[in-house]
């Protein structure tokens, strides 16, 4: 077994959000890529689009999300599903940080995986 913390020292900007991705880590393979986001109180994510599917996982704090104009509230124990294309954003509207993780995953890297695997 091996686990991989939060390392909040070490964290990088994306899409207006902190985050620390689950790879590179040269044990696993994965049809999918990942990595924590944290929303500082008042902080929001960059509306963007793009091309994978995507799940988000709320942890901990209070947010919203809003995707192609539906904004509804997202915290902690929450799931959202949002399909390729579609734009969205999540903003921090606690006095706490938001934390969640994202998944996301398209046809390519499902091909790698599985190419990976056949290999074997």
């Amino acid at each position: 077994m091996e686990i991989r913390s939060l390392d909040r020292d070490n964290l990088c900007a994306e899409y207006g959000v902190l985050t620390q991705r689950l790879l590179p880590w040269p044990q696993l393979n994965t049809p999918f890529e990942g990595a924590w986001a944290i929303l500082e109180p008042g902080a929001s994510t960059t509306p963007h689009a793009h091309h994978e599917f995507e799940i988000f996982i709320a942890a901990s704090g209070t947010a919203t999300i809003s995707s192609d104009g539906k904004l509804s509230p997202f915290v902690a124990g929450d799931t959202a599903y949002l399909p390729p294309g579609e734009t969205h954003q999540i903003v921090n509207v606690g006095d706490e940080d938001f934390r969640m993780y994202s998944v996301w995953w398209d046809p390519q890297m499902t091909e790698r995986y599985q190419s990976v695997i056949s290999a074997r």
